[in-house]
């Protein structure tokens, strides 16, 4: 059986000083496994240029009704509005101006963006922009109000300053909520469904070990990974709890999080938790050790060297292992060499059903911790040996979830 082909995103980008985030909005979408091709509007070539996203996407980026230059269109040009639609899962308008928004309420088709708006017959987003005063207006809300009533999802803007120096509604919302949104739609009504009536509870981000009232001790975690497998959970019909260390990131949309900053303090808010759980991800990288002895004030800093004896932290896996039940347990290891040798013994210690091995310093070249792409393999106690290839953590997400599913699946049946 062949490799499924990846769902197409056509990206319509409108001309506003936000059109540079929308080389970022494909970045965000390659995350999450989507194939992206651009079309720039005239407007949107003054604010970015094409070959920006011709490198990201590796495609064509249209621009034109017909090849500029050609004394007549030739057959392929001719009906590239029809053609690059059609081959499209979801249209993208991001930024999408007033003007834009105002042409495709009303139909009007006088550019490449515009024209291939009416070609296309599948779900249509638009994430607008502008200033607050034109985000107001009522012409643009009422093109807004046909917009949603002809069934285009629209993404709302969020509010805060603006490059124009006004504060307020416009700002287009961001890259990786847009993504989100788009995967969303698509997803809506489609895809498995197989964590429906579970609870599924993930642990993401690192711990902070206090030093003294300033300092502490933590790692590299982003969190990103947890949150994707997060995502990917709620997509699957799971109720979902995420028990986070100190992260830049805002949990998915529908899943309880749970804030912490020590090791102690997650441990005693997953082992609150795991008796109404029924899968337990533990994607967090949990600090190993902590200072002894914790300084009330702040450590002076002089000439001479300074000491920290440091202590183990209870092991939260290890622990869960013991405890888990008919529950279903996956851990992640984070390795320097030896993936495979080290992510087994592991997988055995801590009495792990799944272990997700990950390559990590010079080994993973630029992906894992705090990194937009992970890789790595899922090795299962029943002896599953899943690669999980390199690419953005919402698509490792889901092979993380397929090569699971069938385990948690066989574990309820016999509950």
């Amino acid at each position: 059986m062949g490799k499924p082909a990846q769902p197409r995103v056509l990206l319509g980008v409108g001309g506003g000083i936000a059109a540079y985030k929308a080389a970022e909005i494909v970045r965000r979408l390659q995350d999450r496994g989507f194939r992206v091709q651009a079309t720039l509007t005239a407007a949107a070539q003054r604010f970015i240029t094409p070959l920006t996203f011709a490198a990201l996407t590796q495609d064509k980026v249209v621009t034109e009704l017909f090849e500029p230059g050609a004394a007549q269109p030739d057959s392929a040009s001719a009906i590239e509005h029809i053609e690059v639609p059609l081959r499209a899962d979801a249209f993208l308008v991001a930024p999408a101006t007033a003007d834009l928004l105002a042409k495709l309420a009303h139909g009007l088709a006088d550019d490449f963006l515009t024209t291939a708006h009416l070609a296309y017959q599948g779900p249509l987003l638009v994430a607008p922009a502008m200033n607050v005063n034109m985000w107001n207006h009522p012409a643009t809300q009422a093109n807004l109000a046909v917009l949603r009533g002809r069934g285009v999802h629209v993404i709302e803007p969020d509010e805060g300053a603006m490059a124009c120096g006004m504060y307020g509604p416009g700002r287009l919302a961001e890259p990786d909520a847009i993504a989100a949104e788009v995967e969303r739609v698509l997803e809506a009504g489609r895809g498995p469904r197989d964590l429906e009536g579970l609870s599924v509870l993930i642990t993401a981000g690192p711990t902070r070990e206090p030093v003294d009232p300033v300092r502490y001790i933590s790692n590299r975690s982003s969190g990103r990974m947890g949150f994707a497998l997060a995502a990917e959970a709620l997509r699957r019909g799971a109720r979902v709890r995420i028990v986070r260390g100190p992260v830049a990131l805002e949990p998915p949309a529908g899943a309880e999080a749970v804030a912490v900053e020590t090791a102690a303090e997650m441990r005693q808010a997953v082992l609150e938790r795991l008796p109404s759980s029924d899968l337990i991800i533990m994607a967090a990288a949990v600090a190993d050790y902590r200072p002894r002895q914790v300084a009330d004030r702040k450590i002076k800093k002089s000439d001479a060297a300074l000491a920290i004896e440091l202590e183990p932290t209870q092991d939260i896996l290890a622990e869960l292992g013991r405890l888990k039940g008919d529950r279903v347990l996956v851990g992640f290891a984070a390795e320097t060499n030896d993936l495979e040798a080290h992510g087994l013994d592991k997988l055995r210690r801590k009495g792990c059903d799944f272990l997700v091995a990950n390559p990590v310093g010079d080994a993973a070249a630029g992906a894992g911790m705090d990194s937009e792409e992970n890789q790595g393999l899922l090795l299962g106690a029943a002896g599953e040996r899943i690669e999980l290839p390199r690419e953005g953590k919402a698509a490792m997400a889901r092979r993380i979830f397929d090569g699971v599913a069938p385990a948690l699946a066989r574990r309820k049946a016999h509950v």
